[in-house]
């Protein structure tokens, strides 16, 4: 017997659009699956400047935009990944990313790639539970 299956696009204005065949997040059943996020202005679309302190900053309230629109927050996420241009980034990514978490963190990956879309150093995704 096949369980019936609930998929809902969630697509935030609030957030860039995204830059390929994909859609910001799914909500599937009670499961939110948010694409990763890189730090695009949502007004411009265009890859903010800075480091990756700034860049980690825009990518967290891209994230937190979408998370507002399927109804949850940051304390709704059970898992991330972070993925960055270069692990020697990761205690500026970590000082910005530990401000939006509070305990019961979620749990995370962190990796290292070779390159990011529109030359990003740093794109997080995560999963969240919808109460």
């Amino acid at each position: 017997m096949r369980l019936p299956f609930m998929k809902t696009v969630i697509s935030s204005a609030s957030a860039p659009a995204a830059v390929g065949p994909y859609s910001q997040a799914i909500l599937a059943n009670n499961m939110l699956f948010c694409a990763g996020q890189i730090p695009l202005d949502p007004t411009t679309g265009e890859l903010i400047e800075g480091d990756v302190a700034a860049q980690t900053e825009r990518v967290l309230e891209n994230l937190k935009a979408v998370l507002t629109t399927a109804g949850c927050d940051f304390s709704d996420i059970v898992k991330t990944t972070v993925f960055l241009t270069d692990l020697a980034n990761f205690a500026a990514m970590n000082a910005v990313y530990s401000r939006y978490f509070e305990a019961p963190f979620p749990a995370r990956s962190t990796i290292q790639v070779a390159g990011l879309p529109k030359g990003s150093q740093v794109e997080i995704e995560a999963t969240a539970v919808v109460k």
